[in-house]
């Protein structure tokens, strides 16, 4: 079983080993499953999520390959690459969320992305419980010695407080 290469991926820590790049509205805060107008999740090892608030948030981590121990030669091979994070909305309060994720060089420069478009949930047309974003990178050329994971969004109404989207058990795992 590959190992997930993020560090605290559900908020145990808070918001331990996560770049905060935009914090806005009352910023990030760690909740705990499923709390105010929530959804249980499917898996409840889970105990706590990510959530924001009503202007964009958004944080990252960067992993460096070689400091988790993998050689230049085993990269070089082109791994899969799986990515998987888990994002819903409140029952009571729609949300954008948006995820990006880079694979990079020594120089940091972007050997592929997965980008998709931005998701819109609206719990009076949309099925806002918790849903999977995965995608797997594959024949991407040599090179990799970084992998940025970055994700974030807000709500849709604009309600003081953490009314935004909701994130947890992110996971980046390298498939030798």
């Amino acid at each position: 079983m590959s190992r997930n290469l993020l560090r605290n991926p559900c908020g145990e820590e808070d918001l331990a080993f996560w770049e905060l790049m935009e914090n806005g509205g009352n910023g990030w805060t760690v909740e705990d499953m499923p709390g105010d107008c929530g959804h249980d999740f499917y898996n409840e090892e889970v105990k706590k999520y990510f959530a924001t608030s009503f202007e964009w948030c958004s944080k990252k981590q960067v992993i460096h390959l070689l400091e988790e121990d993998y050689s230049t030669d085993e990269l070089d091979a082109q791994p899969e690459v799986t990515v998987e994070d888990w994002y819903c909305s409140r029952t009571d309060c729609g949300c954008e969320y948006q995820l990006a994720v880079y694979l990079l060089n020594d120089n940091h420069e972007v050997i592929q992305e997965f980008k998709p478009e931005l998701v819109v949930l609206d719990p009076e047309k949309d099925d806002c419980s918790w849903q999977q974003m995965k995608y797997t990178f594959s024949e991407y050329g040599p090179g990799m010695r970084f992998i940025s994971f970055e994700h974030g969004g807000k709500d849709i109404k604009y309600w003081d407080g953490w009314f935004g989207v909701r994130v947890t058990g992110s996971s980046v795992t390298i498939n030798l």
